[in-house]
């Protein structure tokens, strides 16, 4: 299954429209953003998705609460892994998130897995038609951090919250 120079080269927009995509869905999930992560859906696309399975649509309506019910939240890619076939692709992609529950006793859960995506090209835009999430290893414990300390004993740091209020709608000029 090795991918040679020359069809890289060939497939290379659409590997970075596919990439562009993955990343839309992490900064739509971190900042609450539900315009932007529908963008990432073509209509009707399933999710099947920690404890979720359903449209995109019913995915996004679930997950807006509970994303702005978390404090914190970080989503990174690591490996993608793209198969293209014409107008179709299949992709793996690793992800790692943080998020902070609040209640009683805050909880950091980490989890680490992969989202295995079918997308679709259609009038030369790549979107994800199905999504599967494999989870491969998490982690919950009550060691939050203190943000009146802050990390390195900075407090008072900027930082990343819900979509209207982050620095980085202004900074990209998204607002």
């Amino acid at each position: 299954m090795t991918v040679t120079v020359s069809q890289i080269s060939g497939e290379l927009a659409d590997r970075e429209t596919i990439k562009d995509c993955l990343f839309r869905y992490s900064r739509g999930i971190d900042r609450a953003d539900e315009e932007l992560l529908a963008s990432v859906y073509w209509p009707g696309a399933m999710d099947y998705h920690t404890g979720f399975a359903g449209t995109a649509e019913e995915f996004i309506a679930w997950s807006m609460p509970r994303l702005a019910a978390l404090e914190d939240k970080v989503h990174m890619l690591g490996n993608i892994f793209i198969r293209l076939n014409r107008d179709t692709a299949k992709a793996e992609t690793y992800f790692w998130s943080v998020s902070v529950a609040p209640g009683d006793e805050p909880r950091q859960i980490l989890a680490c897995g992969r989202y295995l995506d079918k997308f679709e090209k259609r009038a030369d835009e790549w979107r994800i038609a199905e999504r599967f999430v494999v989870h491969d290893w998490f982690n919950e414990n009550t060691d939050v951090g203190d943000w009146s300390v802050g990390p390195f004993g900075m407090a008072g740091l900027e930082r990343g919250t819900q979509l209207a209020q982050d620095k980085s709608g202004t900074w990209l000029g998204l607002d």
